[in-house]
């Protein structure tokens, strides 16, 4: 019998740690936010995924970015420095405009051969010669199979509608009687608006010999997704220029110089770049298992933009050329 209050033996031996061979005590729970799970070790499968969405994050990138923001600051830089060389080539007297009988000066794929102006629009823009993909990266272009503004006969400018500045996005709000201005090494040029029209309008009135004609050419429809082609035709209202042959015979314009051609020039670089850009995903998927992230990003991310720009500059030239 036990007094009261004191502990019976079985619960003395129950509270009593246990002091020979017993189990051991369990572990202590983990401390939440203590304990790191171990990642695993990413395979071969794992890198290769990781290389490819590296290059279609580049591509994507590089391709928003030199369409939309590199290509408009490209058009504007373009366009002061070719404004420049043409305000210097009509101080010399060298202009380009046309070889003939009595002298004069062909154009050369690509040299700023007019400066086109429409109040209109507040628009003012150097005229290349040439309409390829890359000529109209950079400014809207004179086709060479056709006379040089001022002169008789019809006279073709083409311009991009949304990328790369898109010199004639607002062409057609042009409206009859609308007056353009073209200043070329035969001096300043005026012509009136007759009206824009697209595929399945009705031609504008025959043009009469002796007489030239202004044409803008563009895309039509939502940007980047055009449904077709819009051309605003003005005739000339100030005198008539002496009209060389043109730099191109009639019929013998090259495929990628016509509306909505892509340059296939472009392949080849194309893929150079790419390869590079593969090679170069390689290197970082490489180097993102041997460095960590932190460095990679420092030297990865600057290489795989700059040759995404690179890819995306040679595919953008590969779309349309009045994209």
């Amino acid at each position: 019998m036990t007094a009261p209050g004191a502990l019976a033996p079985a619960q003395v031996r129950e509270d009593r740690p246990p002091t020979g061979g017993g189990a051991p005590d369990p572990a202590p729970a983990p401390v939440p936010g203590r304990a790191r799970e171990q990642r695993p070790a990413s395979g071969p499968g794992v890198r290769v995924i990781g290389a490819a969405l590296s290059i279609l994050a580049a591509v994507l990138l590089g391709f928003v970015v030199d369409v939309g923001l590199v290509g408009s600051l490209r058009h504007a830089r373009d366009r002061q420095v070719d404004y420049a060389d043409f305000r210097s080539a009509l101080a010399n007297g060298v202009a380009p405009v046309g070889r003939s009988a009595g002298g004069g000066t062909a154009p050369v794929p690509g040299e700023p051969v007019a400066l086109l102006e429409i109040p209109a629009l507040h628009l003012r823009e150097v005229v290349r010669e040439g309409t390829s993909a890359e000529d109209l990266a950079r400014a809207v272009g004179h086709r060479r199979d056709t006379p040089l503004p001022g002169q008789s006969g019809v006279s073709v400018i083409l311009g991009r509608q949304a990328s790369y500045g898109g010199a004639f996005r607002q062409v057609a709000e042009l409206s009859t009687g609308d007056r353009i201005t073209v200043t070329t090494g035969q001096g300043k040029h005026t012509y009136q608006v007759i009206g824009p029209r697209r595929g399945g309008d009705p031609q504008p009135p025959a043009l009469a010999a002796g007489r030239g004609r202004l044409t803008l050419v563009t895309a039509d429809g939502t940007p980047f997704m055009p449904r077709g082609i819009l051309r605003v035709d003005a005739d000339l209202t100030s005198p008539v220029q002496p009209t060389p042959p043109t730099a191109v015979p009639a019929g013998a314009l090259p495929e990628d110089e016509k509306p909505m051609a892509a340059l296939h020039a472009a392949w080849l670089p194309l893929v150079l770049w790419g390869q590079a850009l593969v090679l170069a995903a390689a290197a970082v998927a490489w180097a993102h298992a041997r460095w960590g992230r932190p460095h990679t990003w420092v030297v990865g991310v600057p290489l795989l933009v700059a040759l995404g720009l690179a890819v995306a500059d040679q595919a953008a030239l590969l779309l349309p050329n009045l994209l």
